[in-house]
């Protein structure tokens, strides 16, 4: 069983600096705060994207397939009561110089096998991609 543990430091207001493996990163609420960092739930669209990506590049290493340029735009919504989750969010994974099929197969087996916060996120909400090639 793998471990992860975190620390968080209220700095200020609703500035938050939160620290894992000596790494840290500032989050701040978007309604009530001084937009010094991302809001918590903010983090958790952006800890989607970075999971899923890396995952892709992974794969496409091993395919010797490696794009020009790569990148993944987000788009959530959430429920109107609280606890305010996540209901469906939709991904763009937009790469330019690479194989159509390879790429299309990464994003597949990151999305039906290896993204763990897809996994975990899908208990709520519904998750749907397309792939632009440009």
């Amino acid at each position: 069983m793998s471990e992860m543990k975190a620390k968080l430091v209220w700095k200020e207001n609703m500035v938050m600096e939160s620290e894992i493996r000596g790494i840290k990163v500032i989050m701040d609420s978007k309604d009530e705060g001084e937009n010094k960092g991302q809001a918590p739930k903010e983090l958790v669209l952006s800890g989607l994207c970075g999971c899923t990506a890396m995952d892709v590049i992974a794969i496409l290493k091993k395919m010797r397939s490696l794009p020009e340029s790569f990148y993944i735009e987000a788009e959530a919504t959430q429920t109107e009561e609280h606890p305010r989750v996540f209901n469906k969010i939709h991904l763009k994974y937009i790469a330019k110089g690479v194989d159509r099929e390879k790429f299309e197969k990464a994003v597949k087996l990151s999305q039906e096998k290896y993204c763990g916060v897809s996994e975990m996120l899908r208990k709520t909400a519904e998750i749907t991609y397309e792939i632009i090639i440009e």
